[in-house]
């Protein structure tokens, strides 16, 4: 199976963002997510925050090869006439597209079958024998939706409710 075909494979949400930033991010998502498809691009992310002052929202893409700044681009053109008429946006925005990074947050369900085989930390809500950050080579997600890591050559289980923040990590 192909790392894309992995992440169209329909998998259990990991934590549903509530409130109304995260249905602005998941509307966008949806409008979104063909143009993406259709230029090639991975959409990794999309983010309704508030920075300082401002709104943003942040389109997140990747492809194997990585991703140039021609191609921010080129998406930030395909998908800024579908944004202004679809105004699903309800506040005056600034409209950022990028690369998740070598370092990536992993938040929805695909970037952890995406990502297996890759090393990751968690940082978790409570200690789990003394620690709140562990760091392991991913697996993936189980039936349950709970995260595996390799430690060490011993595969551990963590509840995704447990978890604060899941990224990969890259030794420089």
């Amino acid at each position: 199976m192909s790392e894309s075909e992995s992440l169209s494979k329909p998998t259990r949400p990991i934590r549903r963002p509530t409130g109304s930033r995260a249905r602005v991010a998941e509307t966008v998502r949806e409008l979104i997510t063909p143009i993406s498809e259709e230029l090639g691009y991975l959409l990794w992310d999309v983010e309704y925050v508030k920075e300082g002052a401002d709104m943003i929202l942040r389109v997140t893409i990747d492809t194997e090869e990585g991703i140039t700044i021609e191609d921010c681009e080129r998406m930030t053109r395909a998908i800024d006439p579908i944004l202004d008429d679809a105004d699903p946006v309800p506040d005056a925005y600034l409209l950022e597209v990028s690369s998740p990074g070598i370092e990536r947050d992993l938040t929805r369900p695909e970037h952890f079958d995406y990502c297996a085989g890759a090393e990751v930390e968690l940082r978790l809500f409570a200690p789990v024998d003394g620690s709140k950050t562990w760091r392991g080579i991913l697996k993936g997600l189980d039936e349950e939706g709970r995260m595996v890591l390799e430690i060490a050559g011993v595969e551990r289980v963590f509840e995704a409710a447990a978890v604060s923040k899941a990224k990969t990590v890259f030794d420089f």
